[in-house]
């Protein structure tokens, strides 16, 4: 099975434009393809792993991968899917997270020459004269068009703002310019950005000829993007200093029973026929399959050693053994304690298992807290600086989340 076929196979593709194209030039290794990242946080969340895996699969095969950082993009905000509108960073403050985004993803793909590129589109972006532009590139854009199209859908109920509206072009822009200057021929995107990325198609056609060589293809649909990489309305991080690789094992063992093998196929780079065999898995044999799955998810982001002991301590702990050393834990400081006692409240929240005291009440009251096997159903629950001593205590949230705390 070559590449493309197999990309199809796993159903990673939704839509595409020029197939019979797209098929030879990347079964051939002939793509140079871009895939956007904006810098709106210090790291890549585990939503990102469609992109990099594919970027991965794609450089494997002998195409070549350009990450674009989105320094120019991320200062306007992209509306798609958005309610509100984002949080206006500095240049410092993406300049900062696309560093970090680098370090992460040279984990997937090999950066250098002849390689992978990282490129930023505030090289080009934040140098554009207004008038200039809107003469050589707004004119290709329909008002009307641009309105209909899926990613301003929902903003445009609460209050689309010009900045967002501006947002298309942008991005429009990025595939003209890598494609000008880069020989970039192919731009990868979820679902939700085909009309943006249509755009950017439509306008290298219009400014350099229907003839120009420029293709489009879409991954995963909007729903399933958003769904992947969060849990409990906290994004899952590859930073393991915000989320540990025990609670990223976590996170993947715990998928529902029907993504299973969707994220097998789509995620891992497992064989397509050892995945097939899988198909009609239940009870014990599933959960083998979320266990194959978190460990290689695992094994990506934080290499062999960290997947195994996050694997070894999740069976001892769900098998009664407890392996607390392998386990995340938070260390509590003297300024945790009030006259030497904590709150259940204040230590769900001190532990990252809540985000406010409200959300710790709502835990304790629905039943879904215990410490050291203890069910917890007292809010005004507090417990003395001993128990957090030696080994410490553990602190379980729902059935399956496990966290250890100790005195500093």
């Amino acid at each position: 099975m070559q590449l493309y076929e197999e990309l199809v196979a796993r159903g990673l593709i939704a839509q595409v434009t020029n197939e019979e194209e797209i098929r030879e030039m990347i079964n051939h290794g002939k793509a140079t393809f871009y895939i956007g990242f904006d810098c709106t946080a210090d790291s890549l969340t585990a939503g990102h792993f469609m992109a990099l895996t594919l970027m991965k699969r794609l450089q494997m095969a002998g195409n070549r991968p350009i990450a674009l950082i989105g320094g120019g993009t991320t200062m306007i905000g992209d509306p798609t899917g958005r309610t509100d509108m984002r949080k206006m960073l500095t240049k410092e403050d993406i300049d900062h997270n696309a560093a970090c985004f680098k370090r992460q993803m040279e984990r997937f793909i090999e950066f250098g020459e002849g390689k992978a590129q990282m490129v930023n589109n505030a090289d080009w972006l934040l140098n554009l004269n207004y008038v200039e532009l809107l003469r050589e590139v707004g004119a290709c854009f329909s008002v009307n068009n641009m309105l209909r199209a899926d990613c301003y859908k929902q903003r445009m109920e609460k209050g689309l703002s010009f900045l967002e509206f501006n947002y298309m072009i942008m991005q429009s822009y990025d595939f003209y310019h890598l494609f000008q200057h880069y020989d970039c021929n192919m731009q990868f995107g979820g679902n939700d950005q085909w009309s943006n990325m249509l755009g950017g198609t439509e306008l290298i056609r219009r400014k350099l000829g229907k003839d120009a060589h420029c293709m489009t293809i879409t991954l995963l649909t909007d729903s399933q993007g958003n769904k992947m990489g969060k849990t409990a309305g906290n994004a899952v991080w590859l930073d393991p200093n915000k989320t540990s690789p025990y609670d990223f094992y976590q996170y993947w063992r715990n998928v529902e029973d029907a993504d299973v093998l969707k994220c097998l196929r789509m995620l891992t780079f497992l064989p397509i026929e050892q995945i097939q065999e899988m198909d009609g898995w239940e009870g014990s044999e599933l959960n083998r399959a979320k266990e194959i799955l978190a460990w290689e998810l695992t094994n990506l982001v934080h290499g062999q050693e960290e997947a195994d002991k996050a694997q070894a301590a999740a069976k001892a702990l769900f098998g009664g053994g407890g392996d607390r050393d392998s386990m995340p834990t938070t260390e509590l400081t003297g300024d945790s304690f009030s006259d030497g006692e904590i709150g259940i409240l204040n230590l769900l929240v001190a532990c990252g298992l809540a985000s406010s005291r409200g959300e710790a009440r709502r835990l304790v009251q629905q039943g879904g807290v215990s410490v050291n096997d203890e069910k917890i159903t007292d809010i005004d629950r507090k417990f003395g600086c001993e128990l957090f001593q030696g080994d410490g205590a553990i602190i379980k949230k729902g059935k399956k989340v496990f966290h250890r705390a100790v005195m500093d």
